[in-house]
């Protein structure tokens, strides 16, 4: 595959065709591969001076930084992109520095490649067990948020992983400017610069070849708009790690703690509207819907949330001052909003709880909240989510909480990476087997 043209010269000409962007992502891809080789070889040692120097320059440079994302951001207020849309695309300080502390969780974690587990000796004599390894070369598509270029760039070297990142052309001056900052935490590191590539030209062209070429990429991992995933998931050549919707749910038990109910519940619908972590749809016990309901009524109220309710609930709420009250359709129970707009319905119990959050869900993530232990493991069991939570926030659905260090993002497949994607999600098993000379009669 010909190497003559430079990626930085081809992303920068702004009358790139068709041909040329193939070109362009053949040659990146090419770098990835070779790239990944090396990755792989890191020790230890090498990978977490990448990510310390990661973070140390995140930290010097968060006035710079600033300065090419308001580029981004005043480009996007003027383009009437959406407000939620807008806030996923700063960089403040504190997303700088949530960043540096993921990359500095990183380096301190375990180095899990090359761990090998479950070595059994067989009757012929012949050990048998399985070894980690990095996947390869993971392609990462992105809308919005530029700080998933840190996560995915952390993750990709904490793995021994190379990646190529093409994100969203909203965010574009913000993600150039952190991609460089990448690579030269892994040049003086003595990682390879290729290890990490950003897809520099916001042709969508790209993306097209990006998810074709099974040759170079082992794997692909959309994290946006459902639009998007759903494009990737029809479209490429290789695995795709998704999740589509984030329609995550809050379920209010009969008994429950009432004071402590309203205070998850709050934080899971209004702490940020825009991640896809966020409370879409609340149930309520019948038995504490009464008590519950006007409370966590006049909370919204004040903050300007919208609840789709169920005839029952409307009926309880339409009491609360200057709260927006609407008639919740068939596609409000399955609905992500990512705005100030929740859904509302009052149930039997727990197993009609279950029951409807398997039906309409996304499969991301639900919480119980309960004080009966009974009804918090049945939830745990029964629910079939990628996560699964009994009286804390959905918000907590994210790889840092998790203490993965960072996510690439979160899955909702029930096969290989399922929920928050860390260090073992970009990883794989190949068996390693010891001998002494054995043969096979």
């Amino acid at each position: 595959m010909p190497l003559s043209v430079c990626p930085r010269e081809l992303s920068e000409n702004v009358g790139m065709n068709v041909l040329n962007i193939a070109e362009y992502m053949q040659t990146l891809g090419l770098q990835a591969k070779v790239a990944a080789a090396q990755m792989a070889r890191a020790n230890a040692a090498t990978k977490s001076k990448a990510l310390l120097t990661l973070a140390r320059l995140l930290r010097a440079n968060v006035e710079a930084l600033q300065i090419d994302n308001a580029k981004d951001v005043e480009r996007a207020v003027a383009n009437g992109l959406a407000a939620p849309m807008v806030d996923r695309l700063r960089l403040t300080p504190k997303v700088l520095e949530t960043c540096a502390q993921g990359c500095e969780q990183l380096a301190h974690m375990p180095d899990v490649i090359g761990e090998i587990m479950g070595m059994k000796q067989q009757p012929s004599g012949i050990r048998v067990g399985q070894m980690r390894v990095p996947i390869g070369v993971f392609g990462m598509i992105f809308e919005s948020r530029p700080n998933v270029t840190i996560e995915a760039a952390s993750l990709s070297i904490k793995s021994g992983n190379a990646c190529v990142l093409r994100g969203g052309s909203e965010a574009i001056e913000s993600n150039k400017a952190l991609a460089k900052l990448v690579a030269q935490a892994m040049q003086e590191a003595g990682l390879p610069a290729e290890g990490v590539q950003l897809v520099e030209t916001t042709d969508r062209e790209a993306v097209g070849q990006l998810i074709a070429m099974p040759a170079y990429v082992d794997v692909i991992i959309p994290r946006g708009g459902k639009s998007l995933i759903e494009r990737i998931s029809r479209e490429a050549k290789v695995p795709v790690i998704k999740h589509l919707d984030g329609n995550c749910h809050t379920y209010v038990d009969d008994p429950c703690d009432i004071a402590l109910a309203i205070k998850v519940t709050d934080n899971a619908k209004t702490h940020k509207y825009s991640p896809c972590n966020a409370t879409e749809s609340l149930l309520v016990a019948r038995a504490v819907a009464q008590d519950f309901l006007p409370q966590i009524g006049a909370v919204f109220a004040a903050k300007g949330v919208e609840m789709r309710g169920c005839p029952e609930s409307l009926a309880i709420l339409k009491a609360v001052d200057g709260l927006q009250l609407a008639a919740a359709t068939e596609a409000d129970w399955s609905e992500e909003y990512l705005a100030p707009i929740i859904s509302v319905k009052v149930i039997d119990g727990v197993g009609a709880a279950i029951a409807h959050i398997n039906q309409y869900s996304s499969g991301h993530t639900e919480a119980i909240l309960t004080t009966n232990h009974v009804h918090a493991q049945k939830f745990l069991r029964e629910v079939d989510s990628s996560s699964v939570m009994v009286n804390a926030s959905t918000r907590f659905a994210d790889g840092f909480e998790y203490g993965l260090g960072a996510e690439i993002g979160i899955s909702t497949d029930k096969f290989h990476a399922r929920g928050p994607v860390g260090i073992e999600g970009l990883t794989s098993l190949k068996y390693v087997v010891l001998g002494e000379g054995d043969v096979r009669g």
